[in-house]
């Protein structure tokens, strides 16, 4: 692996750490609210008692960003993957490592974690009840099987883009390499795009909405942006991906104080908006005012830019080393994204009535479930033919 690889790689990894922290907090956010009667119309499976509003900052910063460095770094190889194997192998490639997967979440993981959410409600059934209730009624539980089902419909849609429509991806592989020495093209250019395909849905169907067709879920407002970043990595990954943007010699990682400057920016006028909207619009029936929704959704869309060039230069600026405290979890990292849901919900459950505060509670939930995900995921990918899908 070259160190340009081992710095994406470690990138990944941090993002799916990210998303551990992420659901391990969001039970102790300072909005969280619980509906017994309705359990899912509750902001999470799981609210604690305890808050800290320190955990608002940390969901929202997340939230502005992560899913889209996710997509954007799983497009990077999808080209070359295509013109080595060809559409047959991967298909197959993909059917094994997202399809199965996403089966194994609707069918039987997400069940089982969302029933400690289930415990909690008005209602009182067994899981084998739970579980057969929930199907009868056309009730699914994705959680973070959404961002699988969903990459494996970029990666379908990338066969006829790459076979019928290859101009576009030269032409975002060729800005990459423009932005060798200034990746401010890509970034204005993406940010351009990225506010095209976010604004408009979000006046549209509103910024929480989540579209729902059986088992595939996935928020509404965001299905576009979330393409516009696979195509974008796509594009970056298709040819002489060290020779533009993601260079490890390049601007980016050379200038990457002002990136982490810009996001930091960034996401301050978000953070900002986002507030003004709790304190001075709650109350305002109906939907946000236009001044407010249209700037939050192009602030959203150049935040979202920032942080994820920002993150991206700093792996490539400091991530090249020999060792990283990422290396041990990479291998298994996917694994562990597949499993951890189920132990965040049981261990935020299991510790509802500790006399403890939401942060040292959240810690524990974050160690616990990275302890346990990795546990499950080194077993698992020692099955023969594991290591395939995991």
């Amino acid at each position: 692996m070259s160190d340009r690889n081992a710095a994406l790689d470690r990138a990944r990894t941090f993002i799916t750490l990210l998303v551990l922290a992420n659901h391990a907090v969001v039970a102790y956010t300072a909005f969280g609210r619980f509906y017994p009667n309705h359990y899912l119309w509750s902001s999470a499976p799981i609210v604690d008692s305890q808050r800290w509003i320190g955990f608002n900052v940390l969901t929202l910063f997340n939230d502005a960003f992560f899913m889209c460095l996710m997509f954007l770094l799983s497009g990077l190889f999808v080209a070359g993957s295509l013109q080595r194997k060809g559409v047959g192998h991967f298909l197959r490639d993909r059917a094994l490592r997202l399809g199965l997967p996403f089966l194994a979440l609707i069918f039987i993981l997400m069940p089982i974690a969302y029933y400690a959410s289930f415990k909690l409600s008005s209602t009182k059934l067994g899981f084998i009840d739970f579980w057969l209730g929930n199907f009868r009624q056309g009730i699914w539980f994705d959680g973070p099987g959404w961002f699988i089902w969903f990459l494996l419909f970029l990666d379908l849609l990338a066969i006829p883009v790459f076979y019928f429509a290859p101009g576009l991806i030269d032409a975002i592989n060729r800005l990459s390499l423009k932005s060798f020495q200034r990746p401010a093209l890509f970034a204005g250019a993406l940010a351009i795009v990225s506010i095209i395909a976010y604004v408009p849905m979000l006046f549209q169907v509103g910024a929480v909405r989540w579209f729902n067709w059986g088992p595939l879920q996935v928020q509404l407002s965001r299905v576009v942006l979330y393409g516009v970043f696979f195509f974008a990595g796509m594009g970056i990954g298709a040819a002489h991906i060290d020779q533009g943007l993601l260079a490890r010699t390049g601007a980016l990682a050379r200038r990457w104080f002002v990136w982490v400057i810009a996001a930091a920016v960034s996401f301050g006028a978000l953070a900002f908006l986002v507030n003004f909207r709790r304190m001075r619009l709650s109350n305002l029936p109906g939907a946000p005012p236009f001044w407010w929704q249209s700037s939050y959704g192009v602030i959203y869309a150049l935040a979202c830019v920032a942080i994820c060039l920002a993150v991206l230069a700093l792996f490539l600026r400091f991530g090249q080393g020999d060792k990283s405290i990422f290396d041990p979890v990479r291998d298994d990292a996917y694994g562990i994204y597949v499993v951890h849901y189920i132990f965040v919900l049981w261990l935020q459950y299991a510790l509802l009535d500790a006399p403890l505060t939401a942060i040292p509670k959240a810690l524990i939930v974050f160690v616990g479930t990275l302890a346990l995900s990795w546990g499950v995921t080194v077993g698992l990918r020692k099955i023969p033919g594991a290591k395939r899908v995991l």
